[in-house]
């Protein structure tokens, strides 16, 4: 399965996002993908570096506006498109939504994030309110997506509550970068190379190809900005890199073998010697 990641920088206006997305859907369609994902909150700069109530102004309905672009671009291209969205569910009520359109442009199913950070720079929590759709794979044309959002990836809970769930493969629109005036090179480095293993780990665990969106460019005011690194990747089942972009705008594009989850779960058999009569601590926050 050719499956594609969109990396690119977000505009000021929505308008000219969902134009940029609606090119990379078409181009990823004429490379012959079947699948296609776009960075986190990708129809705005990240909103997320400040605490303004005018910003909520940027949320819409699921389906609204946006869907019904996407949805339109994704039945062009005949490809499933996993979407990353300000979902205005109800007046104060507003969540961190990735949807996903299957390749007839209908909505194959919604997730929404269910870890909200809360750091400098990244003040997400005043935004979202945590998901209430738990790790729920959405079942389209081409196979059950696991899909997640960005912090998501950091915790390996989520991962294997998606594969116990018969996700096929992992997804994770992202938006993360630097802080140039806090982060030398040396830690810029440290950060890039924890993201990629966290998740590497995740598709090794599991058994399951994993795929991350990022967005690039310089965002926010002189003060509070942030560099987003990129650097998108596609992970075999193995671990393995099959694709991984730079820190520019560019087309990530990626075969993935879809039956060797199969084949790796027979050798490695992760799941089968799970001890899970002596995982019950795990619902507690800290074992004192």
């Amino acid at each position: 399965m050719k499956i594609a990641i969109a990396q690119y920088a977000c505009a000021p206006e929505a308008h000219v996002n969902l134009a940029t997305a609606e090119r990379h859907i078409a181009a990823a369609g004429a490379a012959g993908a079947v699948l296609v994902i776009l960075p986190e909150l990708h129809n705005t700069p990240y909103f997320c570096q400040i605490e303004d109530p005018a910003r909520f102004d940027h949320a819409e309905a699921i389906p609204g506006p946006s869907t019904e672009r996407l949805g339109a671009a994704a039945a062009a291209a005949g490809v499933v498109v996993v979407a990353s969205l300000f979902e205005r569910r109800a007046p104060g009520l507003y969540h961190n939504t990735a949807v996903v359109l299957d390749r007839d442009g209908t909505i194959a199913g919604r997730y929404r994030k269910m870890h909200i950070p809360d750091d400098p720079e990244y003040y997400e929590k005043y935004y979202f309110t945590p998901g209430d759709l738990g790790f729920t794979p959405i079942d389209t044309s081409i196979g059950r997506l696991g899909v997640m959002v960005c912090w998501d990836q950091w915790y390996p809970e989520g991962a294997r509550l998606m594969a116990l769930a018969g996700a096929e493969l992992l997804i994770y629109p992202s938006a993360i970068g630097w802080d140039d005036a806090t982060d030398d090179a040396e830690e810029q480095q440290r950060q890039l190379g924890a993201w990629q293993g966290v998740q590497r780990g995740h598709a090794i665990a599991n058994g399951l190809p994993v795929a991350a969106s990022n967005r690039v460019g310089i965002e926010g005011e002189a003060d509070t900005q942030i560099r987003f690194w990129g650097h998108s990747f596609v992970y075999g089942c193995q671990g393995e890199t099959l694709a991984q972009g730079g820190e520019t705008g560019e087309l990530v594009v990626a075969d993935i073998d879809m039956h060797r989850s199969e084949q790796v779960r027979r050798i490695w058999p992760f799941l089968r010697d799970r001890r899970i009569d002596a995982f019950a601590d795990l619902t507690r926050r800290y074992r004192d």
